[in-house]
């Protein structure tokens, strides 16, 4: 399946794009006690799995926070990585599926991380930020829906499924490579939480693909 280039059928994924922009935008101009306001929505909306046990007061809602986190990010190559990944592969993937199967991809993606996250390290205090998992999940529909089976097999469905697991496996090598890279810089990367995201994409790819044609 070749994507197609149309933005007018790719409105969430603008919009998405545009309001974590001009979050991250309002976070770093807005001064407080001698920095910016980033570093304090990071504390305040950035999701902590050691809150779920106990959740002190002045901070967001706990079960708010998964989508919260995806509107800050560390810095500006942070937040550009995520929308230019997110930009490529939401725009093709909303024309298929439609805004509704974006936006809920999207949104399970952010709770698909949150909580492989907190399966991986329930008492972390430090908190998880960045649109990542959310974008992990669309790029995991994404490359159902354009990639190219990689095993040769006369049944479909089972073409699909060793697509699906050829794409987790190598999903999570690039991601423990990634984590094992930035974590000799001393730099912490959520892989639990892009792994996360991006199996809760693969597996609603086609779910939302066929309720979109049986809704037609």
């Amino acid at each position: 399946m070749r994507p197609p280039e149309d933005w007018r059928r790719a409105r969430v994924t603008l919009g998405l794009t545009i309001v974590t922009a001009v979050a991250w935008v309002i976070l770093n101009i807005v001064p407080v006690n001698g920095g910016t306001l980033n570093g304090a929505a990071a504390l305040w909306g950035g999701f902590i799995p050691a809150r779920i046990e106990a959740s002190p007061p002045g901070f967001a809602p706990i079960w708010l926070t998964p989508l919260t986190a995806t509107l800050v990010h560390a810095n500006l190559v942070h937040l550009a990585f995520n929308l230019i990944i997110f930009a490529f592969c939401g725009r093709p993937t909303e024309n298929v599926l439609g805004p509704v199967a974006l936006a809920i991809l999207y949104v399970v993606g952010a709770y698909a991380a949150a909580a492989a996250h907190y399966v991986l390290a329930p008492h972390d205090i430090t908190p998880m930020i960045g649109a990542s998992g959310a974008v992990a999940a669309v790029i995991g529909a994404y490359s159902m829906l354009f990639g190219r089976n990689k095993v040769k097999v006369s049944n479909p469905r089972l073409a699909l499924l060793l697509n699906a697991l050829w794409l987790m496996a190598a999903w999570v090598i690039l991601q423990l490579i990634v984590g094992l890279t930035f974590a000799s810089a001393g730099i912490q990367v959520a892989i639990a939480a892009h792994v996360g995201g991006f199996l809760v994409g693969v597996a609603l790819a086609y779910p939302l693909l066929l309720l979109k044609y049986r809704k037609a």
